[in-house]
């Protein structure tokens, strides 16, 4: 937790202390990041077992609106449902706050400044903003 940028906090709709046990999660993470505005997705999954749904929608939106207005995504593991999609959506906070921050652009170097000196080594002269999975 202390490394990571962006975190996905996901509960099973068919149990409602998944979610009430994320609140604390989402806690410990803001104390340790010391920012209450870290990038979070919050994920209902197993949306496919809608007939042993535990925690209503009402009831996942208003913990995202209580934790800042985070997104919410209902997901199915076993369909493949906005999978991709919850992801996209933490790379996108993370570098949209890198961006904010002044990183992940600034330090570009136009082309020419690059090859001016016949110096391949471009790694060593930017920096990007990266959004690595685990």
């Amino acid at each position: 937790m202390k490394s990571g940028q962006g975190f996905l906090l996901v509960f099973s709709i068919t149990s409602t202390s998944s979610l009430k046990e994320l609140s604390e999660l989402r806690e410990q993470l803001v104390n340790l990041k010391d920012d209450p505005a870290v990038p979070i997705v919050l994920v209902g999954n197993k949306s496919d077992l809608e007939e042993d749904r535990a925690v209503s929608r009402a009831q996942a939106f208003a913990v995202s609106s209580g934790w800042g207005n985070v997104p919410y995504y209902e997901t199915s593991a076993r369909r493949r449902q906005n999978v991709n999609e919850v992801f996209v959506d933490v790379c996108r906070q993370i570098i949209h706050r890198d961006l904010q921050k002044g990183r992940g652009g600034s330090e570009r170097r136009s082309r020419r400044e690059d090859e001016g000196d016949g110096d391949r080594r471009r790694g060593s002269r930017r920096r990007h903003t990266r959004c690595i999975i685990l």
